[in-house]
């Protein structure tokens, strides 16, 4: 009997320490460090970006479902154990923990880190090629990893599903170009923590849009990709295929003409007058308005450009040799600058 009141006393001695550590805030005595083990639950990874205060890294241990409790004060912990300064970018793996317990694990973790660039105007058949050879080993079932994890809903954020079109190569559109740091080299990963990256730059912005109109965004982002050299030029190129649409106009974008050769596996580098005549709807030469899916990965300009609300009176654009564009409203104005684009 005499022995359980001590534990009584000793479990109570603990806890109120424990209690008024963490109420104050304070640094916990080497004493209690060494007394306690650092108590977590089921595992999480978690992944950091870089240049995050402790603040923003406090929030995404609570967003990835790693802290259970306030980011403030976990924030807290990290800046009186010293994590705050210098810390690392990359994936930690840690028990699902308090704010004090998870300061104490990060204590001691170093994250793994892939580094992977998503290159701007990328389509699916590169994509392909970069998982096969610099992710994936060679063989068969690279192209399904990479395509299951494309169209695994779970891949992106709940709110995003509602716009997320159903094929595959709409849906890359969607994955906003930059270079992450992964936890693991593999398409899941880099889908995913793209995915969350374009719903955090544009989920806000396209609230008030019809998921069709988001698509047809999408379309127009990957043409302006394309076809603007200079992301200044993108916003009026995407007012010239908007002008082009409500008159009815077929929009005559080159960029779609290559990649509808590139579908019939034909690499076109430049366009001439006997390409327009591919058979294909990505054909916008001969098919009228936006074509089936978007052509590549639009960057943040790009769809910056197709989102925005720019407006001008042009129906046509022709490329100079340094890359911009002469632009006019009127189809004899257009073969004024063909000439003025060549002679140049």
């Amino acid at each position: 009997m005499k022995r359980l009141g001590w534990y009584l006393a000793i479990a109570l001695f603990l806890g109120l320490g424990l209690g008024y550590a963490s109420f104050h805030q304070k640094l916990p005595s080497e004493f209690w460090e060494r007394l306690l083990p650092v108590s977590h639950g089921e595992m999480r990874v978690v992944l950091i970006g870089p240049k995050m205060n402790a603040r923003q890294i406090a929030q995404a241990f609570f967003d990835q479902d790693a802290l259970v409790g306030p980011p403030v004060a976990l924030a807290r912990w990290m800046a009186r154990l010293g994590l705050d300064r210098n810390f690392r970018p990359g994936s930690y793996r840690v028990g699902r923990s308090d704010p004090w317990n998870l300061a104490r694990q990060l204590k001691t973790l170093r994250p793994t880190v892939v580094k992977l660039t998503l290159v701007p105007g990328a389509d699916i058949f590169s994509l392909r090629e970069l998982f096969s050879q610099d992710l994936l080993p060679p063989g068969p079932g690279s192209d399904d990893r990479l395509s299951l994890s494309i169209l695994d809903d779970g891949n992106y954020p709940l709110e995003m599903r509602d716009v997320l079109p159903e094929d595959e190569e709409s849906r890359i559109a969607f994955l906003l170009p930059d270079t992450y740091f992964l936890t693991e080299r593999k398409p899941l990963e880099l889908v995913r923590v793209a995915a969350h990256a374009w719903w955090d730059r544009y989920g806000g912005r396209i609230a008030s849009m019809a998921s069709r109109d988001v698509v047809d965004a999408a379309k127009i982002a990957s043409m302006v990709q394309r076809e603007a050299l200079w992301d200044k030029e993108g916003p009026e190129i995407a007012a010239v295929i908007r002008n082009r649409l409500k008159k009815g106009m077929p929009l005559q974008i080159d960029a779609t003409v290559v990649y509808a050769w590139k579908r019939k596996g034909r690499k076109v580098t430049r366009v001439l007058h006997s390409d327009l005549a591919v058979d294909s709807p990505y054909n916008t030469y001969r098919f009228p308005g936006l074509p089936p899916h978007p052509i590549c990965i639009p960057s943040s300009p790009a769809w910056d450009a197709a989102i925005g609300s720019e407006a001008n009176a042009y129906y046509y654009y022709v490329a100079r040799k340094n890359g911009y564009h002469y632009f006019s409203s009127t189809y004899e104005g257009h073969l004024r600058n063909i000439k003025k684009a060549r002679s140049e």
